[in-house]
């Protein structure tokens, strides 16, 4: 029977928590889930004898690229092709093999006896998908949850799924060239960690703060790697509705793709334009210099098979979140990368010449719709630009409070309370906003305090790390800690980079963050209770927005 409860979505009834028929919520099938868990458990293993090796000095950068890689494929909405997940299993079985072999080589050249290691380093899994999806239970995320109970359970997922947040935005990085070897080495350290069953909650919870710590210095690094790549953002006014003429549409998260299609379309006579949260290419010079880059079109990823349907021509997908396809769109949208759905076109080959053919070939555009704009671009280098004008504001008691208010979208009605709060805000305040989220409200009138925008659109979910430079900038500025700013965060989750991004803001001890729309599902009461009491974790929001604006302001600058 599939077990998964990774994501927001993840079925909640009196008879238990976590979708255990298939389909889950998401459209996984039981024999998806099942590989799925088995690479998440070869990649502990390949970590065993990488920390080893690397211990010997020997430190092989292929072997993080495929652990990486290998765990971004089972985030939610990224993979659902069972036969890819099988190639990928194979592959991590080799990748073991040979990093075992490098271990025990240097071991012995140094004349040291290899260690014998046990669990995930000596899986051996079966050759047949019926074989594999007999092994599947046995390594399954809730494995002996009946001897552990589900608080350890619990303590191990959050672990995990942060990782599997980590891992998607070290891949980003990567596909521009942008790696580390501090950042390689903890990534294995952690897995390993996980490879010996830990049981000791407080010391898993102190393991979970090493992940957001990781990925902190994963963020940083993307945040480079985009702005090396593409030029700092800058404030931007993007155009929202369509213009005549051929169309792709990209979604998903990664510049890297999005940069090459841009240029194999460059002098074609079509128009790329983004989706979701891609949004934020918009606002880097290398990208929007293109002029074919036409704006964004749609909001955030559940809402793609409607506004996918309505597009006429191809989709890519470059990273989560892919949806089942409708029968309109399914025979022209692609998927790339760790990105797949059975009877999809994938593309591993950096051509998207069956794109350009099928833009081409499809109708696109016939007429201008009527313009409509919004503005982005404020990553921490616009913001930090300005911050002296941010802070003579909020002296002169022009700007009273900041919100951060964003994060993952998703499909609960519980959710209007992040549009809620960022409406009914004061006009004395700010509203700071980032990740798919930003969809609820990001065409709503904000205005401006003295020309500081209201509604300043950070970026993409991993450009948090924007906002907790310019919050520590803040700090610094009026010399006080980022808990005693100004400051209210409400971060709605959906899958498992937001899992990594709260880790980080509870790594760097921030405070009264409210989480939501629900509970992370792995998250027991007993687990709930030890954040909450070291941390002052709101996890109760919903159906509260103005009770707690009241309450957010009464902290005020």
């Amino acid at each position: 029977m599939m077990f998964c409860y990774q994501c927001e979505q993840t079925t909640r009834s009196p008879a238990g928590i976590g979708c255990t028929s298939e389909p889950g919520t998401c459209g996984k099938d039981e024999a998806t889930a099942g590989l799925q868990d088995i690479l998440t458990h070869l990649m502990k293993g390949i970590a065993q004898y990488a920390r080893r090796a690397r211990a010997m000095g020997v430190a092989d950068r292929h072997t993080d690229d495929f652990i990486f890689y290998g765990l971004f494929t089972t985030l939610t909405n990224v993979n659902f092709t069972a036969t890819r997940f099988v190639h990928l299993i194979q592959e991590a079985s080799k990748r073991r093999e040979r990093i075992k072999l490098l271990y025990e080589e240097a071991a012995r050249e140094q004349g040291k006896t290899p260690e014998i290691l046990s669990g995930p380093a000596l899986f051996q899994p079966a050759d047949s998908l019926e074989q594999l999806l007999r092994q599947a239970p046995s390594v399954a995320i809730n494995a002996d949850v009946e001897h552990l109970g589900s608080d350890v359970i619990g303590a191990r997922a959050l672990i995990l799924y942060g990782m599997k947040g980590v891992a998607a935005y070290a891949q980003h990085a990567r596909v521009l060239g942008y790696q580390s070897d501090e950042v390689d080495a903890q990534a294995e350290e952690i897995l390993d960690y996980l490879a010996s069953n830990p049981t000791d909650l407080d010391e898993m919870l102190e393991e979970s703060l090493e992940v957001g710590r990781l990925n902190l210095k994963v963020m940083e690094l993307l945040d480079v790697a985009n702005t090396d790549s593409f030029g700092a953002q800058e404030i931007t006014s993007v155009r929202i509705s369509p213009i005549q003429g051929k169309a792709i549409l990209v979604s998903g998260h990664d510049l890297h793709d999005l940069k090459q299609i841009l240029e194999q379309t460059k002098d074609q006579g079509i128009n790329v334009y983004t989706h979701g949260e891609m949004l934020p290419a918009n606002a880097y010079p290398l990208l929007k210099a293109y002029p074919h880059l036409a704006g964004n079109l749609g909001g955030a990823w559940q809402d793609q098979q409607r506004e996918f349907a309505d597009f006429p021509g191809p989709i890519v997908m470059t990273s989560n979140c892919i949806i089942e396809p409708g029968r309109s769109y399914k025979n022209r949208i692609f998927t790339l990368g760790p990105v797949g759905w059975p009877g999809v076109r994938h593309i591993d080959n950096g051509d998207f010449t069956p794109v350009i053919q099928a833009a081409k070939a499809l109708p696109g555009f016939t007429a201008d719709a009527k313009e409509q704009r919004i503005t982005i671009g404020f990553g921490h280098h616009t913001l930090l630009g300005v911050a002296d004008k941010i802070v003579d504001a909020v002296k002169h008691g022009d700007i009273r409070h900041f919100f951060l208010v964003g994060g993952c979208d998703g499909v609960s009605p519980a959710r209007n309370y992040f549009t809620e709060v960022a409406d009914n805000a004061p006009a004395d305040s700010v509203v700071m906003t980032l990740g798919c989220g930003k969809y609820r409200f990001n065409k709503h009138e904000f205005g401006d305090i003295g020309g500081i925008p209201r509604l300043l659109d950070i970026g993409q979910c991993n450009d948090a790390h924007s906002a907790i430079r310019v919050a520590g900038a803040l700090a610094e500025a009026f010399n006080c800690g980022v808990n005693d700013l100004p400051l209210s965060i409400m971060l709605s989750w959906f899958e498992q980079k937001a899992t990594a991004i709260h880790l980080s803001l509870l790594a760097l001890g921030i405070k009264g963050i409210k989480l939501g729309p629900t509970l992370p599902a792995y998250l027991t009461p007993t687990l709930v209770q030890k954040l909450q009491s070291r941390f002052d974790l709101d996890l109760d929001l919903i159906g509260e927005a103005q009770a707690d604006l009241q309450t957010a302001l009464a902290h005020t600058a």
